[in-house]
């Protein structure tokens, strides 16, 4: 699976051990940056994920920051994403399972590396359950298409 990833400087360290996780585990990574801790904007780094989401060249997203709140509210903004904040495996789990999540933001100062890899391994590993839980999706995207340009 193609996976985009990305952080603002706060996420920096968390985006390289997750992206060398990733390709551990046989996923093709795709690195947005940045590539050092100088101060960034992070709306920049969530909109280039996002893209490529939205986009198709990514099948899954993962953002990080200091909160992680930034960068879903930010990837949120465009069209076709669903991101979530995930501070837990089991949050990560619903959020794929009940929401089809497409994007997954962290919080870089969790601090715990394994903690955000297990996150991510349940991110990765869930399938959207669909039945009820498409529905109520299907109302968003609806509500998506009448409201975004």
């Amino acid at each position: 699976m193609r996976i985009a990833i990305g952080s603002d400087h706060n996420g920096v360290e968390f985006k390289s051990r997750i992206g060398e996780h990733l390709a551990s585990r046989h996923h093709e990574v795709i690195d947005v940056g940045p590539r050092d801790s100088d101060s960034v904007d992070y709306p920049d780094y969530a909109f280039a994920v996002a893209e490529k989401v939205a986009g198709g060249e990514a099948e899954r997203g993962i953002l990080i920051c200091g909160s992680g709140v930034g960068m879903a509210m930010a990837a949120n903004k465009v069209k076709g994403v669903r991101a979530a904040l995930c501070l837990t495996a089991e949050a990560a789990g619903l959020a794929r399972g009940h929401n089809n999540a497409n994007v997954l933001t962290l919080a870089g100062w969790q601090g715990d590396a394994g903690d955000a890899l297990d996150i991510v391994d349940r991110f990765m590993e869930t399938a959207f359950e669909g039945g009820r839980h498409a529905r109520r999706v299907d109302k968003m995207t609806a509500y998506e298409e009448r409201t975004k340009p």
